[in-house]
């Protein structure tokens, strides 16, 4: 497989989950502590967070890009949500691992129309592809 990068996100971190984590353009920088649950005072920010949110914002582009792609879809509503939960936590071989459920919500499209633009945006979104078959990640369609 070959990808040519169309754009290249460049980010730090210095501490690790104790520490900063900023983006090179400077518009983002985080604090970073670990969550409570976790032995951390849950103060900052942590990196299952960030996962959440990016891959919530990009699957509801890949939705929208699946609709331009598939005529037959339905167009995603202006105020879809996507919930991404991620959770981490020790591997039964070891190590850590990250589980991530996904709830979708666009109003104004009936269950079958948004479960297809759903299934559609797993095929196209980057989270998605670069997850498949490492990470367990359920989808529901509110």
């Amino acid at each position: 497989m070959t990808i040519q990068p169309v754009y290249t996100a460049e980010a730090y971190a210095t501490g690790g989950r104790d520490g900063r984590a900023a983006t090179a353009d400077g518009t983002i920088d985080l604090r970073l502590d670990p969550p409570k649950e976790m032995g951390g005072k849950g103060e900052g920010n942590n990196p299952e967070q960030l996962f959440a949110a990016g891959y919530a914002a990009c699957y509801i582009g890949a939705m929208k890009f699946a609709t331009t792609q598939d005529k037959s879809l339905a167009k995603v509503p202006a105020n879809t949500k996507v919930t991404a939960h991620v959770g981490i936590g020790p591997r039964s071989d070891g190590g850590f691992g990250l589980k991530v459920d996904l709830t979708v919500s666009m109003p104004g499209l009936t269950a079958e129309e948004a479960q297809a633009v759903a299934d559609a945006g797993h095929a196209i979104c980057p989270y998605s592809n670069a997850v498949k078959g490492n990470v367990a990640v359920t989808t529901t369609v509110a």
